[in-house]
């Protein structure tokens, strides 16, 4: 399920720091069940940090992950991910691959990069805690 994104709502993403945009994306992502990646024709889309990390950038709404797609990734698509599949096949297939995910990367900043499993466990917080903040 997704939801409406205004001008507001991305001008107010640009400025926050990478842990606002994580608590964002995690309190997002478990409010509407679904995150977004990017892919084309040969998949999921991935990025090497700057410590050498293969990572997946996922963010909370289609529009953020259309908003990183360019030059490079300029032929990628937004991919919408639930929160259930997510748990059940991505989650572990990562750990596998040992790949990071890329919390909510914007123009200027990477995200916060984090174990798959520490992504999932912020989820589970969250959704265990009943709050919407």
């Amino acid at each position: 399920m997704s939801y409406t994104l205004n001008d507001a709502d991305k001008a107010a993403a640009e400025k926050m720091n990478d842990d606002q945009r994580y608590n964002h994306f995690v309190n997002k992502v478990t409010e509407h069940e679904q995150l977004w990646i990017l892919t084309d024709e040969h998949g999921c889309m991935m990025l090497t940090s700057d410590d050498d990390e293969d990572c997946i950038p996922v963010w909370p709404h289609a529009d953020y992950a259309k908003a990183w797609a360019v030059d490079d990734w300029s032929e990628c698509k937004p991919e919408a991910i639930t929160l259930k599949v997510w748990q059940s096949r991505w989650v572990s297939g990562m750990e596998d691959d040992e790949l990071l995910v890329a919390v909510f990367p914007i123009t200027d900043a990477a995200g916060v990069l984090v174990e798959p499993r520490e992504l999932q466990d912020a989820f589970d917080r969250k959704k265990k805690s009943g709050r919407k903040d």
